[in-house]
């Protein structure tokens, strides 16, 4: 009898815990169960019952973007109509006319014509303003929806009227739509007798080919050290980062690896090809806008001691996304692992909390940061980014250059200068005189463009204060000596701040003559960072040691 009290007694226990196992494991997908009926019968009751008409798909679509925004900045749904742009992000492909349109003064304005295409070839300028398209008048549409009617298939025609600056009447330009591919490297060529350059703006398909097309004809061209401009690069495609480090690299040696929740993605990458140059002096320019597989590149250069990095800490987004598919031909981009470059480290920031206006990793605390070695064994960090190993100081713009900038007056004034003055030399010499920056001033006369200083931002505020706490009566004169003498040094800005102002506009004048090319050429003897890189390439003493172990 006890026999059998134990045997029962042995049973019940293999039930309950079968039992219970089954219900944890069945729990989590209960609770989906559940939720989800709940969400479908609250959305039944709200498109039932609301007081108000309400937009299905918008309503229906806000839920789905609250969702994936409590899990990180990268992971996003896909809807169809989508789908096409999500494509030209990651390919660089699309059917369209090649040139960049968005609004200037309210207009849609051809912003820049990308050499070699239908745009550039039918002899769109900068500054001139699309008024229709096919017939269709645009004024009232924003630059998705202007940008929509461009695109189409390739070998379809499309028809703009155009305004231009200096022509009374508008006219139309017929244009034959191609299959557009925008350059990953827009630019490549020498800064001097020695050292060589390479603009990589992107890493869609084929970036790692432009790179090594670049970098072989710079050596041919007698290149004995090289720039690799990463900054502004917000990344893109891993095996491209890969690729294109692998130039670099002895074949075999480890680039990067991921790790994810999916066993599948628990991977290691490795240089599959022999690289074109593994002992040129390199330089890597990065900044706050590097991210991704443009922070791959460059960890793995750091890592191996392969580049020195000059600029500033990259944006930290250490994350891996790919795509899956969903019903109605939808995707959902989706962070499926994070990614570790050689020395180990993951550069992806410690949260989304601490970031800058731009994105890019605000404060890190040390104490939360872990650190790693170089092949040399040199002393890097995870956790915020790459950080250059000499860094240069961001430029801070003025109030009143940022002013001009944002009130197109920068850009108006380039469109009329290219108008009266038909040749200006070689983008890379042109300056503007003292004469020209007079004319400038000249006529800012008749133009409006109010801005708001620092200074006057923390007086509004003392005032604000003060008025609040009553002392206002007491320092009124004094304030209103203040807001006479700031009123009197902002007059005088356009002086102070001659030679920014300088630089954003004889950039603007340039892109009218030589397009996106010329805009590149024209910062070269005034790019702080740039000029760091050859300072430390011509110094090969100082590059060693910037690469070995500190003692």
């Amino acid at each position: 009898m006890k026999r059998v009290k134990i045997k029962l007694l042995v049973a019940f226990s293999i039930v309950l815990l079968s039992f219970t196992a089954f219900t944890s494991a069945d729990d989590k997908y209960f609770q989906i169960a559940k939720n989800l009926d709940i969400f479908a019968t609250l959305f039944k009751e709200i498109n039932t019952y609301y007081v108000d008409e309400i937009d299905a798909k918008t309503l229906l679509r806000s839920g789905i973007d609250a969702m994936l925004v409590s899990l990180d900045p990268y992971t996003d749904f896909i809807d169809e109509e989508d789908l096409a742009n999500y494509r030209f992000v990651t390919t660089g492909q699309y059917g369209g006319i090649g040139a960049l349109v968005g609004k200037r003064n309210g207009k849609n304005t051809i912003l820049m014509p990308y050499e070699g295409f239908p745009a550039f070839e039918a002899g769109l300028q900068i500054g001139d303003v699309v008024t229709k398209i096919d017939g269709q008048a645009i004024e009232g549409l924003n630059s998705t929806e202007t940008s929509e009617l461009l695109k189409g298939k390739a070998e379809t025609s499309v028809v703009l009227t155009v305004e231009r600056y200096g022509q009374e009447a508008p006219f139309d330009v017929t244009l034959t739509r191609k299959q557009i591919t925008i350059d990953n490297v827009p630019y490549y060529g020498m800064l001097n007798d020695e050292v060589g350059y390479i603009k990589l703006a992107d890493f869609t398909t084929e970036a790692a080919l432009e790179v090594k097309n670049a970098l072989t004809e710079l050596k041919s061209s007698n290149a004995t050290s090289v720039v690799l401009d990463l900054r502004g690069n917000p990344g893109g495609l891993l095996d491209e980062a890969i690729n294109v480090s692998n130039l670099f690299i002895d074949k075999g040696s480890e680039v990067v690896s991921t790790k994810g929740k999916a066993d599948n993605w628990n991977q290691s990458y490795r240089a599959l090809n022999f690289p074109v140059d593994t002992e040129i002096p390199l330089v890597v320019l990065t900044g706050r806008g590097s991210a991704s597989a443009s922070e791959i590149v460059a960890g793995v250069m750091q890592d191996y001691d392969r580049a020195v990095l000059v600029g500033r800490r990259t944006f930290g987004k250490g994350l891996v996304q790919s795509t899956r598919p969903l019903a109605y031909n939808s995707q959902l981009k989706i962070t499926t692992a994070k990614y570790y470059i050689p020395s180990g480290r993951c550069i992806q920031a410690i949260d989304y909390s601490s970031r800058n206006e731009d994105g890019s990793v605000g404060h890190i605390p040390d104490s939360l940061r872990v650190a790693f070695e170089t092949k040399n064994g040199r002393t890097v960090y995870d956790g915020g980014g790459v950080n250059p190993d000499i860094e240069v100081e961001s430029k801070q713009y003025s109030s009143v250059a940022i002013a001009l900038v944002n009130h197109n007056l920068l850009f108006d004034y380039a469109t009329e200068f290219k108008f009266d003055n038909p040749d200006i030399g070689s983008a890379r010499d042109f300056s503007l005189s003292e004469q020209d920056y007079q004319a400038f001033i000249t006529w800012l006369d008749d133009k409006e463009f109010n801005y708001t200083t620092a200074v006057e931002r923390q007086l509004n505020q003392l005032v604000l204060s003060a008025k609040s706490e009553q002392y206002y009566d007491k320092i009124e004169d004094q304030i209103t000596e203040l807001e006479s003498q700031i009123k009197s040094n902002k007059e005088s800005d356009l002086i102070k701040f001659k030679d920014e102002i300088t630089l954003l506009l004889e950039q603007e004048i340039v892109s009218r003559y030589y397009f996106q090319k010329g805009i590149i050429e024209s910062t070269f003897n005034k790019d702080r960072d740039l000029q760091a890189a050859i300072e430390v390439l011509q110094d090969q003493a100082r590059y060693g040691q910037l690469l070995a172990r500190a003692e």
